[in-house]
């Protein structure tokens, strides 16, 4: 028997019109297996090939399915693209595809669903296998930094309960790295391992660049690590002002400096410890200031339950 949930299943699609059809066709089988109802939405980054010629082939043979596509007015990258798609999809629960894949087996798709039904909110496929070095390194220096409960990792896909992208929504003004928001909304996340089948599917070289920026941008946003490089560097800064103070005093005590050189120095050393003062005092009222922009409550809560 089908399942009754509407189901959305969000595909972001940039210059891959080689892997689109196989990709659409094995999530489309899985879903039209298993749901009565259900709709997938193409989000089309700007692409400069035949990706959405295959899709329009690939809608044209489909009976009993809504499939759209989502033009972006220019290339925007992966994150701000599949926020639109988001936006667009109507189903009880969202499936995303940030990127174009087949490795995953397909029996995960419904497994991922299934423990969403269980009392998750957010459910993500992930390799089971070590990532490239560059993410490794990144989601290492990323977690240690936000310190949550949500550890971030390399993901296939994801599934979203219509709370989840509500509660996402109500958190953030903007959502400037979907990953991030979604480990710290509050509510139920769970991750599920396995085993790649064949070769990971290449990223072209625009998106790796746009996900590299991602990447800096959301260390700045979401850790407090600039703001503890920073202030680490002020006071390192502040401290050699310091000592270069007492050094001009020792020198001025113990011998003759050249006429002038002590208060110069002096004036110097105080004047360059008040900037390092004031730069960690701006750096705190930034950290502040972002964290006001991009946060619209202080508190998360993971749900009610009735006790009579």
């Amino acid at each position: 028997m089908k399942e009754n949930n509407f189901v959305s299943a969000v595909v972001y699609v940039h210059n891959q019109e080689t892997q689109l059809t196989g990709f659409l066709e094995k999530i489309n089988g899985i879903l039209a297996e298993n749901f009565a109802h259900y709709e997938i939405i193409c989000v089309d980054d700007y692409s400069t090939d035949q990706s959405v010629g295959r899709i329009a082939e690939f809608a044209q043979k489909l009976e009993g399915a809504s499939v759209s596509v989502l033009h972006m007015s220019y290339y925007q990258g992966v994150e701000l693209s599949m926020n639109g798609g988001m936006d667009l999809a109507i189903g009880d629960f969202v499936f995303e595809f940030d990127k174009i894949s087949c490795e995953f087996p397909g029996e995960l798709l419904m497994e991922v669903y299934r423990t969403c039904l269980g009392g998750y909110d957010i459910v993500s496929a992930a390799p089971a296998r070590a990532e490239r070095w560059s993410s490794r390194l990144f989601y290492q220096v990323y977690n240690q930094a936000a310190g949550r409960r949500v550890m971030l990792r390399t993901e296939a896909f994801r599934i979203l309960s219509r709370r989840a992208i509500n509660r996402v929504h109500s958190l953030c003004q903007s959502i400037p790295y979907r990953k991030a928001v979604y480990a710290s909304c509050g509510l139920p996340v769970e991750t599920l391992t396995y085993e790649e089948q064949g070769k990971r599917s290449s990223m072209p070289r625009e998106e790796r660049e746009v996900r590299r920026d991602m990447a800096f941008n959301s260390l700045i946003l979401f850790t407090n690590l600039g703001y503890r490089l920073s202030s680490v560097l002020a006071g390192l800064m502040m401290l050699v002002a310091m000592l270069i103070g007492v050094y001009t005093v020792v020198i001025f005590v113990s011998s003759r400096p050249v006429e002038g050189w002590t208060t110069t120095m002096l004036f110097l050393s105080l004047a360059f410890f008040g900037v390092f003062a004031m730069f960690a005092i701006m750096i705190k009222y930034l950290s502040v200031l972002i964290d006001l922009v991009f946060t619209k409550q202080q508190y998360v809560i993971e749900g009610v339950e009735k006790m009579n």
